[in-house]
């Protein structure tokens, strides 16, 4: 009978003490313990995905190859969509539909850029009037100095 097998009959709790005592001599030990204990499915809940085998493994890599395809494949149906959308969809009269309406919504984007600098403008001129005319106030309100004889 081997040393694991014996480790076994005690169970789990044994596994466990002996990584930790692995850890306190020699950290290496104590990595190379635990790692040994989880491949080998002896510790955790994950028994069940570690045991099973080739047939286990080959199941679990295959569901994440699957998992994996599909991400691929929505990926490249995204793809698609962009690149008929930027480069025609194969229906003419769709795509002048189209090309018609992106225009005018350019247009509309700059008329409503200009109508922005406009506002822009017009704010700055009456905030600048705004401040020459409190300016000249003051200035009507304080009478000039004047300077006594040297």
């Amino acid at each position: 009978m081997g040393f694991a097998a014996r480790l076994d009959e005690f169970g789990r709790p044994a596994w466990i003490a002996l990584t930790v005592l692995g850890f306190v001599f020699w950290w290496p030990l104590g990595l190379a313990l635990l790692l040994a204990s989880i491949w080998s499915g002896r510790m955790g809940h994950w028994e069940g995905c570690w045991q099973g085998g080739p047939e286990g493994w080959r199941d679990r890599f295959m569901s994440h190859a699957e998992r994996k395809a599909e991400r691929w494949q929505r990926r490249a149906e995204r793809w698609q969509r962009r690149h008929a959308a930027r480069y025609g969809s194969g229906n003419s009269a769709f795509d002048e539909y189209r090309a018609e309406t992106l225009r005018r919504l350019e247009e509309e984007q700059e008329e409503f850029i200009q109508f922005l600098e406009r506002l822009r403008m017009a704010k700055d001129k009456a905030e600048f009037d705004e401040f020459l005319a409190e300016r000249r106030r003051r200035a009507s309100e304080t009478p000039p100095e004047e300077h006594p004889p040297a």
